[in-house]
């Protein structure tokens, strides 16, 4: 039991994936709020957890509501004093070819997945700075990293939460908060009419959960995107090629175009520290001596 006396909360974990999660990190020792816009599965699932001996508590709210996920985290305080743990795991889908995609559709699927792990990040934040302590998990998706049809809103909002990871791991550091990205393929209702009934078989959810111990534990990394599904496990970066100096002459967009394969080559490529690693490698080529990323700390 590793994550013994932990406080974890799990948004979206009334069924399918964010159950799975909620139960496990109860097996591993964890306390659990079992977050969901219903009261009946959060507390199905709080049941279950306390029925196998662990502890939870359910509360009912949306992602999106800030005065709700407030009040979620103020009860999880007033119970255990603490909260050591968040998986943003709460989310929809709203398919359409973008062709056929409303903005409505595409506003909301961003709202829920991007703004709903934004606003509960931020209201376990000072929290956890206080502490020296905490683990925050994002769940992206494959659709995020590397694009699926119909899924425009769903992808953006994916990957919009990499970038989200990439930064609160940076500000988080000092304070020993770790965040990173969750991508999972599970049979889920989400899931349900995008693959065949052979492979929702193979990919039970209970599969991903060990990721999270992971992600959330004493060892756990951070800025890292961790592909998993069906009991196999990878990583995904955000890459950097090392490129060459074009300059700025009126042919440039003539230069990089017939430069392009030099440019495009992937032997090399680094996975930067931070988002200025660009802009030094920039002026470094040009010959201006780059800034130092420290001094912007």
């Amino acid at each position: 039991m590793s994550l013994n006396g932990r406080v974890a909360i799990v948004t979206g974990s009334g069924g399918g994936l964010g159950r799975a999660h909620a139960v496990y990190l109860a097996r591993q020792g964890a306390r659990l709020v079992v977050n969901d816009v219903s009261q009946d599965a959060a507390e199905r699932v709080a049941r279950e957890i306390a029925a196998a001996g662990g502890e939870a508590i359910a509360f009912a709210a949306s992602v999106t509501d800030e005065a709700a996920v407030a009040t979620m985290v103020a009860g999880a305080m007033e119970a255990w004093g603490r909260i050591d743990i968040l998986v943003n795991n709460a989310g929809i889908l709203r398919d359409k070819s973008f062709a056929k995609m409303s903005m409505d559709d595409f506003r909301l699927v961003v709202n829920v997945h991007l703004m709903g792990a934004a606003i509960c990040s931020k209201a376990v934040w000072e929290i956890m700075r206080e502490q020296r302590h905490g683990r925050i998990v994002m769940t992206t998706s494959s659709s995020g990293l590397y694009g699926n049809f119909g899924q425009a809103n769903y992808g953006a909002a994916k990957m919009a939460l990499v970038g989200l990871m990439q930064t609160l791991a940076l500000e988080g550091e000092k304070y020993g908060i770790k965040v990173n990205c969750l991508a999972p393929t599970a049979a889920t209702q989400m899931t349900h009419g995008v693959l065949s009934e052979a492979s929702l078989r193979a990919l039970d959810p209970a599969l991903v959960s060990p990721a999270l111990l992971v992600l959330t534990g004493d060892d756990a990394p951070t800025r890292t995107v961790l592909c998993a599904g069906a009991g196999h496990f990878a990583t995904a970066n955000v890459t950097l090629s090392q490129g060459c100096y074009i300059g700025g002459a009126e042919d440039a967009g003539e230069l990089a175009i017939a430069h392009w394969n030099e440019i495009s080559d992937r032997s090399g490529e680094i996975v930067p520290g931070y988002g200025f690693v660009q802009a030094e490698r920039e002026l470094a080529s040009a010959g201006t001596l780059a800034p130092v990323m420290e001094a912007r700390r």
